[in-house]
């Protein structure tokens, strides 16, 4: 009796060190978030795009200065969320929502079929890129950056841009640059380290009073569900509270930032799994980094929030969320 007595103090203490030792690394991150470590430089990042697409994203995105393929791929996902069926009630059609008569003016047959099809996204991604270094040469002239013009173009047309000089002065063109040129930074791959988001703590002391709670697919946390939720629901609500606004689903959640590589994690990064690892859209599970290889995470229905190694075959990549880019993300795709 004693002995088994002593194990199990044994295996309780061992538990406890791990938490000790994950909780430890969150705050000792945490102490130095003010620390840089670099920024990255333009080029798609690995798996952020859909594979069927990435390769003519990362060739059309290179058409002209005024582009590069992070651009284009935010563009296409701001549009569509990847979606090559995608139409809106104002008729705008396929993976770069072009309406009827702007893709009369601007289609082109990317592919050599003999056909420039909108629905087709070997045809409307180079349409894409080609209508935006078209707006860029018209607006070339225009004082400011060449890309900021060329955008503010393609949402307020290029007169009002040589009319201003510049990025015109609605609120409406003004959100929309920011928004892009924002979001893009989440399709970039960096070629150093990015910095680390000064909310992680928080958000990880968020979900470490959550431990122990059941389970709940569609959980939100509230009242009503008994405090419980799910994957994506629980990284919603640990950022949250500390004033990031994430998205509900986990595939949009991967667009909130960076995405720094396995070996530069931090506590407070979401990390990301899919079935599918060429694909973002196709993420199903995430989870808030905490150091030592280990996540909290709400894993499926019947278990509870709680660590979980990160290092498994259906691990996708991470995101270093910040508030910027959560804000540049789209409420639906």
């Amino acid at each position: 009796m004693r002995k088994a007595w002593i194990w199990a103090t044994v295996a309780v203490g061992a538990a406890l060190s791990l938490v000790m030792v994950l909780v430890l690394g969150v705050y000792v991150v945490a102490g130095n978030l003010a620390n840089g470590l670099g920024r990255g430089t333009v080029g798609l990042a690995k798996n952020a795009v859909p594979a069927a697409y990435a390769s003519l994203v990362q060739k059309w995105g290179n058409l002209c200065g005024a582009i590069n393929p992070a651009l284009l791929a935010a563009q296409l996902y701001q549009e569509s969320g990847f979606n090559p069926r995608a139409k809106s009630p104002a008729k705008a059609e396929g993976i770069a929502q072009f309406i009827p008569g702007t893709w009369a003016i601007h289609g082109i047959d990317g592919n050599s079929d003999g056909v420039a099809d909108v629905w087709d996204p070997r045809d409307a991604i180079p349409s894409a890129a080609s209508y935006d270094c078209k707006l860029a040469s018209y607006v070339k002239d225009a004082p400011g950056d060449p890309t900021e013009n060329m955008l503010a173009a393609y949402n307020a047309g290029a007169y009002a841009v040589i009319k201003y000089g510049g990025v015109p002065p609605y609120r409406e063109t003004q959100n929309y640059v920011r928004t892009i040129t924002t979001l893009a930074k989440s399709f970039a791959a960096p070629v150093r380290r990015v910095d680390p988001s000064k909310q992680a703590a928080g958000a990880i002391y968020f979900a470490q009073k959550k431990l122990g709670t059941p389970y709940l697919w569609g959980g939100d946390g509230t009242a009503d569900q008994g405090g419980r939720f799910d994957c994506s629901g629980l990284t919603k609500a640990a950022y949250e509270s500390v004033g990031v606004a994430l998205p509900r689903v986990a595939n949009d959640q991967y667009n909130a930032g960076p995405h720094p590589k396995r070996d530069e994690l931090l506590p407070g990064d979401l990390v990301f799994f899919s079935d599918d690892l060429t694909d973002s859209r196709a993420i199903r599970h995430v989870g808030i980094y905490v150091g030592g290889g280990y996540m909290i995470d709400a894993p499926r229905t019947g278990a509870v929030i709680r660590f979980d190694p990160i290092d498994t075959p259906d691990y996708f990549g991470a995101t270093r969320v910040t508030e910027d880019g959560a804000k540049a993300l789209p409420t639906t795709v």
